[in-house]
């Protein structure tokens, strides 16, 4: 923790003699709650450069956006500055670190059983778009280009398979068999159609805060902020709201398509639905088939490449992740009329 005592007097933040905890819910970035005198205060982050190369254009992004991303409904989460004025710091070791504000008594969910948690994750993203709608999403940077690209995450796939040890390739036949079954559909997806939007780009329920009466407050962990297609945010969101069952579940009869919740979402959504265009709408029962399925296949590509980029707690995590990710974009090809149907209803 000497580190962390270092990295942290090189913000502009009121002496004292802060504490930290380790947050483990992301896979991505090293977090920490940073409290004083027991009272949470701060987010401080070391923001893994392996995965996030182009760190001047995410400090772009987020630079131009947080300044104005500010409604009465959305709290407001602030980049502290540096005792140079910069937003982030970059060690020695090139490692780069940043300080955030913390909403006191907020809280987060990996998944949810009620209703209303669905109803408010629904009405944040809506509110989210919102008040970004006018904002003029060519001026942001690709910080992680081809992001949600089928073809390039194909691609990925297939080198993987081409280097992966006999045995991973043994383990993961399922999930192979899954994408081999699958891609023709997924790779007909087109976006071109729909307009480019500022998007948040990783939407699942744990970006998103909670007060601790279930109101949702804001998103978080913004940093694959860029533009894209409400497409992503939409079925990101779903993928980890209408499936009741943990990311990497290894029992996949518990994977489930909980419709109450996903037409909890949708309602949720329809608060704020003008910002949408009859193209998006029509197109938004396909992401739900889309965000699980490039999910599933980027953690089948890290377990072929022996767990390069997301963390993972025991060897064939990812490879859990993928099944379990799959088995919901099953479902979701299996419920599309059913979707389209409710989401046409509420949202034209």
């Amino acid at each position: 923790m000497e580190e962390l005592k270092i990295i942290i007097n090189q913000f502009l933040i009121p002496k004292s003699k802060y504490e930290f905890e380790t947050i483990s819910n992301g896979f991505i970035n090293d977090t920490y709650m940073v409290s004083s005198n027991g009272s949470p205060e701060y987010i401080l982050q070391r923001i893994n450069t392996e995965v996030f190369t182009n760190i001047d254009s995410l400090i772009h992004n987020l630079d131009l956006v947080l300044p104005i991303l500010k409604h009465d409904e959305y709290k407001t989460i602030t980049l502290v500055k540096t005792n140079s004025g910069n937003s982030f710091i970059k060690t020695n070791t090139n490692h780069v670190w940043r300080l955030m504000t913390f909403i006191k008594d907020s809280l987060t969910f990996n998944t949810t059983t009620d209703p209303k948690v669905a109803f408010e994750a629904g009405k944040i993203i809506g509110l989210f778009h919102t008040i970004l709608n006018n904002f003029d999403a060519s001026r942001l940077k690709d910080t992680l280009p081809d992001f949600h690209s089928v073809s390039f995450r194909y691609q990925q796939f297939k080198d993987a398979l081409v280097s992966a040890k006999p045995a991973n390739i043994k383990n993961s036949q399922k999930a192979i068999d899954f994408v081999n079954k699958n891609i023709k559909v997924l790779l007909t997806i087109k976006t071109n159609n729909l307009p480019l939007k500022v998007c948040h780009n990783d939407t699942k329920l744990n970006n998103i805060l909670f007060s601790d009466n279930n109101k949702a407050l804001c998103l978080i962990d913004l940093d694959t902020l860029m533009k894209g297609t409400f497409l992503y945010d939409f079925g990101d969101a779903v993928r980890t709201i209408a499936n009741t069952a943990a990311e990497d579940e290894k029992d996949l009869s518990k994977i489930n398509f909980n419709n109450e919740l996903f037409k909890s979402f949708v309602d949720g959504l329809a608060m704020y639905k003008d910002f949408l265009t009859i193209n998006e709408i029509e197109y938004l029962s396909l992401g739900v088939v889309l965000m699980p399925f490039l999910h599933g296949i980027r953690a089948l590509t890290d377990y072929l490449e022996n767990n390069k980029y997301y963390k993972v707690t025991y060897e064939t995590q990812n490879l859990d992740r993928s099944l379990s990710l799959f088995s919901f974009a099953q479902l979701a090809l299996d419920n599309q009329k059913e979707m389209k149907k409710y989401v046409l209803m509420k949202l034209v």
